[in-house]
C-alpha cells in the first residue's frame, strides 16, 4: 500500500480523534470522546444538538484548529467525517 495513503489516513483519523475531543469540552458533554463515531449524525437523532451548539462547535473548530466556518459552510456539522473533511480541504488551501 502507498505510504502516502496510510499517512493520510492516519492523519484524518487523528483529526477525527481531536473533533471529539474538542466537541466533548466545547459543548460540555457528558459523554466519552471515543464512543461518539464517525458518521453519527450529530443533529436529529444523533447527539441531539442544535443550532446554538453549532455555533460553539464553529467556535470550537476556530481554537482549536484556527479555521473559520461562516454560514456557507455550515453543512459540515452533519458528522464527525464531514468536520473533517472540511478541516483537511480548509489545511490543504493554507498550505
Amino acid at each position: 500500500m502507498d505510504n502516502a495513503i496510510v499517512v493520510k489516513a492516519k492523519q484524518r483519523e487523528e483529526i477525527c480523534t481531536e473533533i471529539k475531543k474538542m466537541m466533548v469540552k466545547q459543548l460540555d458533554l457528558d459523554i466519552d470522546p471515543a464512543f461518539i463515531t464517525n458518521d453519527q449524525p450529530i443533529f436529529g437523532r444523533g447527539l441531539e444538538l442544535d443550532s446554538i451548539d453549532a455555533l460553539e462547535l464553529a467556535v470550537g473548530i476556530y481554537d482549536h484548529f484556527e479555521i473559520s466556518v461562516t454560514d456557507d459552510n455550515m453543512s459540515i456539522f452533519s458528522s464527525v467525517n464531514a468536520m473533517a473533511d472540511f478541516i483537511q480541504e480548509e489545511s490543504l488551501e493554507d498550505n
